[in-house]
């Protein structure tokens, strides 16, 4: 998934009207700018001020309202997609019908935007031969529906026509407005992730902040452009993607004998886990106690093997990449210290990005800047870390 959208947000007048806020949330989150139009039911439900707090924008409600500007059309003829969460029964009659009684009605009718609804409704209305109907129409239009699910509805009543949840309706959005790429088809991709933790006793150990958010999200996006993918996985603090194969490594000589063994057969390594440069020179079968060290603790620590380094001079068939995270103040003395790296680890590529206190560590963004092996920049990138996990496999095609 790649560029920011301009999103509608169409909220109608149901129970799960108080969802659309999660869904709001997500767009704007992952960067796209979001536009709420909802109708004079919805705000019965969930309030302007919230809606506006969360969208980051006014939010439209009157079909009169800007007329000098046209606004009737002026919003569905600016989007790049239409999400309709909650989609009541009624709201999916009159879009069957076209009808355009509402600023809601007007803004789908005035956009070619791909349009994505989200039904919630009683079983029975959900299940009614007219709803059935209805949704028959607008799938053959095109629509794309998604949902509803089966669970505990308004009161005591249960069954299908329960909203989706957020996550899975932005998801589906996005996959309509991004249709998935196939490109990785037949392709091979080993991924690291994490932060190895390095032993003292059976309690303690050395780490890093790292959480495998990106790592992860570049096993997602490979997966989902086709590619056969295998995830070293080092201390994760996210879930791992459908259809990825795990490989737990929790030290720097698990991931050293796992990513060994897996490059030897893959397109494309990406080395994103952050590997401790040292360990202890002794790992204690027992708990290190203050009482028996005293004021100080003295640790002798040994350098672990140049992982990356190691797996480019053995030169396996596919493509290297590795990462560096450094401390740089700015984007000259990061490339400075990326190129002399690159140079010493003679791989593909490398991926650089800053961090310190707040940055790059345990966000869901990330600013990088891509080297090639003589140092030039391939790409620069900045988003959410699924979007810049694109950009990556996107500059590794051609090779």
């Amino acid at each position: 998934m790649t560029g920011s959208l301009n999103v509608v947000v169409g909220i109608t007048g149901g129970i799960a009207a108080y969802k659309a806020v999660g869904v709001i949330r997500l767009f704007v989150k992952q960067g796209h700018n979001v536009q709420v139009v909802a109708t004079a039911g919805a705000l019965k439900f969930v309030g302007r001020p919230t809606l506006e707090a969360i969208s980051r924008n006014p939010v439209h409600t009157e079909l009169y309202e800007g007329v000098a500007e046209v606004r009737h059309v002026a919003i569905g003829q600016a989007a790049d997609l239409i999400v309709i969460a909650p989609a009541t029964a009624n709201t999916i009659a009159k879009l069957a019908a076209g009808l355009a009684d509402d600023l809601l009605g007007n803004t789908v009718l005035a956009s070619t935007a791909p349009v994505v609804i989200a039904p919630a409704m009683h079983t029975e209305m959900w299940q009614n031969p007219a709803t059935a109907a209805n949704i028959k129409t607008l799938l053959s239009r095109g629509v794309t529906v998604v949902g509803p699910a089966s669970g505990q509805l308004t009161g005591t009543d249960s069954g299908p026509g329960r909203m989706e949840e957020p996550e899975a309706i932005v998801a589906a959005a996005l996959d309509v407005a991004f249709p998935p790429q196939h490109d990785l088809a037949g392709k091979r991709v080993v991924i690291t992730a994490g932060g190895t933790r390095e032993p003292l006793d059976p309690v303690r150990y050395i780490g890093n902040r790292s959480s495998g958010k990106q790592g992860v999200a570049l096993a997602a996006a490979a997966r989902a452009r086709g590619a056969a993918v295998t995830l070293i996985a080092s201390h994760l603090d996210v879930p791992v993607p459908d259809g990825v194969d795990l490989v737990p490594a929790p030290t720097a000589a698990d991931v050293l004998t796992a990513v060994t063994d897996a490059a030897a057969t893959a397109d494309i390594t990406i080395m994103a886990a952050a590997i401790a440069d040292y360990r202890s020179s002794e790992v204690r079968q027992s708990k290190i106690k203050k009482e028996t060290t005293g004021d100080e603790l003295t640790l002798t620590l040994v350098k672990n093997p140049d992982i990356l380094a190691t797996l480019a001079a053995s030169k396996p068939r596919g493509v290297v990449v590795g990462f560096a995270a450094e401390t740089a103040e700015t984007e000259d003395e990061l490339v400075e210290l990326g190129t002399a790296k690159i140079a010493r680890k003679g791989c593909d590529f490398l991926v650089l990005n800053r961090v310190s206190w707040s940055e790059g560590f345990s966000t869901d963004r990330n600013s990088v800047v891509m080297l090639s092996r003589g140092g030039d920049i391939v790409m620069k990138a900045s988003g959410e870390k699924l979007d810049v996990a694109h950009r990556i496999l996107d500059s590794l095609l051609p090779r």
